[in-house]
């Protein structure tokens, strides 16, 4: 091809003027578009082959000696290009239709794209209808799920009701098991209610942690829920539980903890002697009474192994918002526990040192507020601190620690 002989260089500075191709039209495409980093518009190209477009001669060479190199390119130009003119010509037919070819292409490529673009618009428009439709008619189903849950509820409970009902108007003609289970299930209801949540119930538990660790296997009675034997499991203590509530020993199962259900005293009864680490139980004392209490603190100390721990956890009657109001929530309690009796009980039965830990304070957005001395008068400052000192005796009698544990440890 006789541009493949050209120079494509434009020409040097100083060149002949008479050497520059100048453009035509603005409007037009110039041969400038095509020297040095050539164009990639291909309407510019299907110009360059319409025609017999010349590129301008130069040299790379300057001064006289770069001229005379464009002379003798002038002077060649016409002779090389005479036999080449066959090939010149069917070189740019080829060259015109190959590109004519690929326009087409890219046009139908071009409306191919358009096509689908339109095609996912309006899947997407349907798409989104059908999701609507979709949410709207699960919104419907679950309108009408809710609806027959609560309705479902409301007959259970008042089943529920009717059942109490009978057995409490039958009571000595009703099957003990039937009574026992609704014992367990009233049980059930008032842990829910009123214990607190399993993750409080855990970080309270976990105060006695270092009393246990490597004590040996721990006894947990009155184990409910599970949450003291999953928290001593979880500190790589050997626990199991004792409950007499066959639907709490189940779910402690449930969860892999070791668990049964009996009589904490029988249970305790028949554990060999000295063979515990340690005897633990959460708000249990005062659901029994006053001699049973005593009984339980002599065989756990019997149960335990030297330097084995008895942990008692109860409701402070030192509180008198706690003992007076918190405390009868729960019908089955039996009466509070003084720390003092209790203390005397455990130290009788032969444990020493007993120590007593006060747990669960009230929030300070539920006690008595204290006067800000600071911000007072100078002489209204000593009233202000008698009075203060008179709210601290009142707060801690009325809003004590709402819980407390004892300690023994047996020599």
């Amino acid at each position: 091809m006789i541009d493949d002989l050209e120079d494509r260089d434009r020409p040097e500075d100083g060149a002949p003027e008479e050497e520059r191709v100048p453009r035509e039209d603005p409007g037009e495409p110039s041969i400038d578009l095509f020297v040095g980093e050539p164009t990639r518009d291909l309407s510019h190209w299907a110009w360059l082959w319409t025609a017999d477009r010349e590129f301008p001669l130069g040299s790379h060479r300057r001064g006289l000696w770069g001229r005379l190199v464009t002379l003798v390119k002038r002077f060649l130009r016409p002779i090389i290009k005479f036999p080449l003119n066959d090939l010149w010509d069917r070189q740019r037919t080829y060259n015109l239709i190959l590109l004519e070819t690929v326009t087409r292409q890219a046009a139908e490529f071009q409306s191919a794209i358009e096509a689908h673009a339109r095609l996912l618009e309006k899947l997407d428009a349907r798409t989104a209808i059908g999701l609507n439709d979709v949410m709207r008619h699960n919104d419907a189903l679950f309108a009408r799920v809710d609806q027959k849950l609560d309705r479902y509820r409301r007959e259970s409970k008042e089943l529920w009701h009717r059942l109490g009902a009978f057995i409490a108007a039958a009571e000595t003609d009703t099957p003990i098991a039937l009574r026992e289970a609704q014992r367990e299930q009233s049980y059930v209801e008032l842990e829910k209610r009123h214990r607190g949540s399993e993750e409080e119930i855990t970080e309270r538990i976990s105060t006695y942690l270092p009393y246990l660790e490597g004590k040996g296997e721990v006894l947990d009675l009155g184990c409910g829920r599970g949450e003291a034997l999953r928290l001593f499991e979880s500190h790589g203590l050997t626990a199991r539980g004792i409950d007499s509530s066959s639907e709490m020993v189940a779910r402690c199962i449930d969860m892999g903890l070791s668990a049964e259900q009996a009589d904490l005293f029988e249970a305790l009864a028949r554990q060999d002697e000295g063979s515990l680490g340690g005897v633990v139980s959460f708000h249990v004392v005062e659901h029994l009474p006053a001699d049973s209490l005593e009984r339980l603190v002599r065989l756990a100390w019997r149960a335990l192994r030297p330097g084995g721990v008895l942990i008692l956890e109860t409701p402070s009657p030192l509180s008198v918002v706690m003992s007076a109001r918190n405390f009868w929530v729960d019908p089955t309690h039996k009466r509070p526990v003084h720390p003092a009796s209790l203390e005397v009980t455990f130290r009788e039965a032969g444990f020493e040192p007993v120590h007593r830990i006060d747990l669960h304070p009230f929030p300070d957005s539920e006690r008595l507020p204290e006067i800000d001395i600071a911000r007072l008068a100078e002489e209204q400052r000593k009233l202000a601190d008698q009075v203060n000192r008179l709210r601290d005796i009142l707060d801690d009698l009325l809003f004590g620690s709402r819980d407390f544990g004892l300690v023994g440890v047996k020599p």
